[in-house]
């Protein structure tokens, strides 16, 4: 399994298409929502598998001097694998390397317990985005870490 910053527009559709399975037909995200006004802006992540076929994505963006983590997904079958952790790792080294210490992403609720082992902490209420409950979170990279 392979986690890359996208490069080209096969690879963003293949972020894309991860994207638009999980959160469009899976928990009936409206297309106009998943895919919105931040695309441009924001760098793209996708996994994949042992073929070349796209597993998992995400993508990230500077928001009010935090490293925002989005769109974090991993299809169905490749899930409990350590796919969603492999593209958090590279999110995170990537946001380290361009001097970002302070990471913050909204949690779907029942993801959590993933983001907490990761090391991020809950910050905010439960509130709803795109009729899902969620939650913000952060984490601290710890200065040593932007220098390994």
């Amino acid at each position: 399994m392979t986690v890359k910053i996208v490069e080209n527009q096969n690879e963003l559709e293949d972020a894309f298409s991860v994207r638009k399975t999980v959160f469009v037909e899976e928990q009936n995200v409206p297309l106009e929502e998943e895919i919105d006004q931040y695309e441009d802006e924001a760098v793209h992540f996708v996994m994949y598998g042992d073929t070349s076929n796209p597993i998992a994505a995400g993508r990230f963006r500077v928001v009010d001097g935090y490293g925002k983590v989005e769109r974090i997904c991993v299809l169905q079958d490749a899930r409990k694998t350590g796919a969603g952790k492999s593209v958090m790792e590279k999110i995170e080294n990537y946001a380290s390397e361009k001097g970002l210490h302070k990471l913050k992403l909204n949690a779907q609720t029942h993801a959590i317990p993933f983001y907490s082992g990761l090391g991020y902490e809950v910050v905010s209420e439960e509130f709803l985005d795109a009729g899902i409950p969620h939650k913000t979170m952060v984490k601290q990279i710890p200065s040593e870490a932007l220098a390994e």
